[in-house]
């Protein structure tokens, strides 16, 4: 048919993709530049081979991502420019489970000393502890586990406590 451009069972019609000069020129740069992330070095070589006429199934051959991925790169770029084609958007993530006077307390709680008839802190006893000195209303081992571990703290070890 006359009209349309594109039909099931058809193949794709080529991606017409051109980058803007000032684009062209970063992207270069950013490949001759330094160290970068791998994923952020692949869309830059699929937005510079398209740039050059090649197809996404020729550039799929070149780069290790496939010809829809390819096209999805070009999209971001003609709809939100090279940040957008290049770099993801913050995820959201899981909420915090502790707030900031927690994490405070739940740490100088562990700089402390143990509690009687043990002889030294646990993350197991640590996380029991919060909850029975009501700094949390309830507390994970993983959770404790992973603020001392952004804090440095191993309590578990004699030198790493303060004691006071």
């Amino acid at each position: 048919m006359p009209g349309r451009s594109y039909t099931w069972g058809m193949p794709r019609p080529p991606l017409q993709f051109r980058l803007k000069p000032q684009d062209a020129k970063a992207l270069d740069a950013l490949l001759h530049g330094g160290v970068q992330q791998v994923r952020v070095v692949l869309r830059t070589l699929a937005l510079l081979h398209l740039h050059r006429g090649a197809s996404a199934p020729e550039v799929a051959g070149l780069v290790p991502l496939t010809p829809q991925a390819i096209r999805k790169i070009a999209h971001r770029y003609r709809t939100g420019g090279v940040a957008s084609a290049l770099y993801e958007r913050p995820r959201p993530g899981a909420a915090e489970v502790l707030a900031a006077a927690e994490k405070q307390r739940i740490v100088a709680m562990a700089c402390s000393s143990p509690p009687l008839g043990a002889a030294r802190w646990t993350v197991r006893l640590i996380a029991q502890e919060a909850v029975k000195r009501r700094l949390v209303p309830r507390v994970g081992r993983e959770t404790i586990r992973v603020l001392l571990q952004s804090h440095d703290l191993k309590p578990w070890r004699e030198k790493n406590v303060v004691r006071g």
